[in-house]
């Protein structure tokens, strides 16, 4: 037999260029994307804390006895749960600042949570959801820092350096004269300051104080300084874990409520978020046009003030109102040509705010009666200061959600 014979050799054609368009581009990002996210060879991921798998149908369990069969047991049991109720709140008093900086980065976690979420429905992985929204809000920071902190710092010392004129005019005028002379307002003051110089004592009782005032400032910088990071630390952690710890906290419900339980914390969680990014805009939007107002009408330390504004807006119902009055009263030392402009602007905006700009921005949170958020506010400013002041309407909003759909049903069905 003879083999065929081979035909001619084929030249290689010229290589056909690769097709170039989205598809082939969106392919290479994610093939590039998915090499750098490959783990090394031979390296381990750490150990999680994981949840644990859902159990499937148990048999069901035998009925308890009533406790009142086994009188010293049930006795020993409430002692010990007294004693522990007493630990916890012993506890609680004596690590009051490291509570508050929980729940401060609990409810950072949550308001930064919609931008993640934002960002995961957009194909990001959480991960890199969770390092775009700190980078972008350390991105955000350094330039408060670097542009607008200097222009503060002067504008606090050349307050500092008008306050002393100020009084001297204050005490000179003809309105305090009248004051002093039907009520002794000098003479009270001048009482009241030689009070303090004796109970300061000699110079060396005067030496400790001041090293002592010394220390205790350098203790609270310290201690503030410390806070804050340990706030930011908490803050990232708790909002790259945070479906974990929901699962958590879901699991330990009970198997039969586990649905109905994980529907309403999801949209409570959801709501106290929704709240905290929607105030956040508030607060930004009325501090930007109470910095127009002020440049328009001339008030002066206006970049001072504007933050000023912009931390007294976070407290809601009454912190525009209060930075309002705050400001037309420095206004007033610049001329009532000055104040009463801008006291009309600002609180004409505050009108438009809470019936315009408010409701818009926070269509998509918590929904809580006026008389029930004033109550809260003032009973969480008293209890907790302005940080009380600040959770206070997201907390009544989660309980009005109980109480709609827990406890009002339950009375419905008996």
């Amino acid at each position: 037999m003879t083999s065929p014979e081979p035909g001619p050799a084929q030249e290689p054609g010229p290589a056909r260029p690769e097709p170039v368009g989205p598809e082939p581009a969106r392919a290479r990002r994610t093939h590039a994307v998915d090499r750098f996210l490959r783990p090394l060879p031979g390296a381990r991921p750490r150990r999680r804390f994981e949840v644990p798998p859902e159990l499937g149908e148990r048999p069901a369990r035998p009925p308890q006895q009533p406790g009142l069969v086994r009188p010293v047991q049930t006795g020993f049991l409430l002692a010990v749960g007294v004693g522990l109720a007493l630990l916890g709140w012993w506890v609680l008093a004596n690590v009051g600042p490291l509570v508050g900086w929980v729940v401060t980065a609990t409810f950072l976690a949550l308001g930064l949570e919609p931008l993640v979420r934002w960002l995961e429905a957009r194909s990001v992985p959480r991960p890199g959801a969770v390092a775009l929204v700190v980078l972008g809000l350390a991105g955000a920071l350094a330039a408060v820092i670097t542009l607008v902190v200097p222009r503060i710092v002067a504008e606090a010392a050349q307050l500092a350096e008008r306050v002393p004129p100020f009084v001297d005019d204050l005490l000179a005028s003809r309105g305090f004269a009248e004051l002093d002379a039907r009520f002794g307002v000098r003479d009270s003051t001048e009482q009241w300051l030689q009070g303090l110089s004796g109970r300061v004592g000699s110079d060396s009782d005067l030496l400790g104080g001041l090293f002592g005032g010394v220390v205790g400032l350098g203790s609270v910088v310290l201690s503030a300084v410390a806070g804050t990071l340990i706030v930011l630390a908490l803050t990232l952690y708790f909002l790259a874990s945070l479906p974990v710890m929901t699962q958590w906290a879901y699991r330990l419900a009970p198997a039969s409520r586990r649905a109905r339980v994980q529907e309403l914390g999801d949209r409570m969680l959801r709501g106290v978020g929704n709240y905290v990014v929607g105030q956040a805009c508030v607060a930004l939007l009325n501090a930007a046009v109470a910095l127009a107002l002020m440049l328009i009408t001339g008030v002066p330390f206006a970049a001072l003030l504007s933050l000023v504004v912009a931390l007294l807006a976070f407290v809601p119902l009454v912190g525009g109102v209060l930075a309002g009055i705050l400001v037309s009263l420095v206004a007033v030392t610049a001329g009532w040509e000055t104040a009463v402009p801008y006291a009309i602007g600002y609180f004409a905006y505050l009108q438009v705010e809470a019936y315009f700009v408010s409701p818009r921005i926070m269509r998509r949170a918590v929904a809580v009666p006026g008389a029930i958020a004033v109550i809260a506010v003032a009973a969480g400013g008293a209890l907790w200061g302005v940080l009380g002041a600040l959770i206070a309407i997201p907390t009544a909003a989660a309980a009005l959600i109980l109480v709609r759909e827990v406890f009002v049903p339950r009375q419905d069905d008996r």
